[in-house]
């Protein structure tokens, strides 16, 4: 958002709509504990310009959501990335989802967890921006990206690509290991 503010001289509004489309966020914890909150202080004097523009952020997302939910500041309390009280500080996890067009977990008990507890707020505000991905490599784009030759392999015995997305296709080859062609392509 910075860099599309201050050196590619973007309006705040247009900037914002790139940074939305841009990122997702994928949260890896359910403990509220372990969730990142640095004092508005220390991010003050670390980078003045990015606590501006974090600010800036929470200014607009405020203001939109007392519209939705007028008076009711124990909502937007929770809702806001600023936390209020000494020491005041920002919490990067409500940044993440302000800032973020979609959220998820690394597991599906994980995304149910954080619909249900710790950002069950955000969820009931904006429930079709949470989803589940795993995490990690699937083994087909590994396949894909470690082993090109297999790939061409795999691609060429099942005749197209579709083994990329669906795995299962792959097992189709199974029985075919007594086949003298299939032994000398492999």
């Amino acid at each position: 958002m910075r860099i599309l503010i201050d050196e590619e001289k973007f309006d705040n509004e247009y900037a914002w709509s790139i940074v939305y489309k841009t990122f997702a966020y994928t949260n890896h914890t359910v403990l509220p504990e372990a969730l990142e909150k640095w004092t508005v202080d220390l991010l003050g004097n670390l980078l003045p310009r990015h606590l501006e523009i974090i600010y800036l952020i929470n200014f607009f997302f405020i203001e939109r959501m007392s519209k939705k939910f007028p008076y009711d500041f124990d909502k937007l309390s929770r809702l806001s990335i600023i936390e209020e009280g000494p020491p005041k500080k920002v919490r990067m996890a409500n940044l993440c989802i302000v800032g973020s067009h979609k959220v998820n977990g690394v597991a599906a008990i994980h995304s149910k967890l954080l619909t249900t507890t710790l950002f069950k707020h955000f969820y009931e505000v904006f429930p079709t921006k949470f989803q589940n991905k795993t995490n990690g490599v699937t083994p087909r784009r590994f396949i894909v990206c470690a082993n090109p030759t297999l790939t061409n392999f795999y691609t060429q015995q099942l005749g197209s690509k579709d083994w990329i997305t669906d795995l299962s296709q792959v097992a189709t080859l199974n029985g075919r290991e007594n086949d003298a062609d299939f032994r000398k392509q492999w």
